[in-house]
């Protein structure tokens, strides 16, 4: 529907921060990244564009340092990774028992150094507020010192009072998703926010290579909201996936366009 065009959008504003969930796409080829271009490359002609991303394959597993050392090198000294914590630690263990593998989460992170942006604690559905809230509530103690925490949740029954104040008092982030079966909740909980643009998987379940959904009132809408962040001095970080519009360059450049 809407092609995707190479546009020079500079950075708006350097508290903002707004990238796409992941860079490897083959699908991306012969409209974002070029025809001849080697997998290899994506990272370096991404980080071209965009001055952000979000790392979604460490949700499956901490990657090997020599990987997370080869995403530092392809990328300028100004990059930012958002990482999202592995599911060993939020869906497999729901954050009980796993000190192991969260030292060994960060000590991967940490060669990132400057570039290292927050870390996202995902939970799914099944996270419910009653029998999760102490568990997660005793994991934020531990561990919102050690770096910059945000935590998503996709259960509407986690917004309530008890929950917001408990992130406020950590200086822990509430990821604010824009998700379909989601009230859209905008509560800042911290010094920065992140938005996440996630869409439905159905109405985008092929190839991801141009624009399918129109979402520009959505868009117009974001575009306030983050202006509002801004306002409050709040760094902010957006992300995008492709099930948002079908193709998450272009929504984020049509983003970044509305900003600038």
């Amino acid at each position: 529907m809407v092609p995707f065009r190479e546009t020079n959008t500079g950075k708006p504003d350097k508290r903002l921060h707004i990238g796409t969930s992941g860079w490897a796409y083959k699908d991306w080829k012969g409209n974002f990244y070029p025809d001849g271009i080697k997998s290899t490359q994506y990272l370096a002609h991404y980080a071209q564009r965009f001055d952000t991303v979000e790392v979604d394959s460490t949700f499956y597993g901490i990657p090997k340092r020599t990987t997370v050392e080869r995403w530092f090198a392809q990328t300028p000294e100004s990059f930012i990774f958002t990482l999202k914590v592995p599911q060993m630690i939020t869906h497999e263990k729901r954050l009980q028992n796993c000190e192991t593998e969260w030292q060994q989460f960060l000590e991967t992170a940490s060669v990132l150094g400057s570039k290292l942006g927050p870390l996202i604690l995902q939970f799914d559905y099944q996270f419910r507020f009653d029998p999760h809230f102490p568990l997660l509530k005793t994991f934020l103690q531990r561990h919102s010192n050690e770096h910059r925490l945000a935590v998503e949740i996709r259960n509407k029954d986690w917004h309530r009072k008890e929950f917001y104040n408990l992130l406020e008092t950590l200086g822990v982030a509430l990821v604010l998703n824009d998700l379909y079966y989601m009230p859209r909740v905008v509560r800042l909980t911290a010094d920065f926010t992140i938005v996440r643009l996630l869409g439905n998987r159905k109405l985008v379940p092929g190839a991801f290579t141009k624009v399918l959904i129109e979402r520009q009132n959505d868009l117009d809408w974001w575009s306030e909201r983050i202006r509002q962040f801004l306002d409050k001095n709040l760094e902010v970080y957006v992300y995008s996936n492709n099930h948002y519009q079908g193709f998450a360059p272009a929504t984020v450049t049509n983003l970044l366009q509305r900003l600038s």
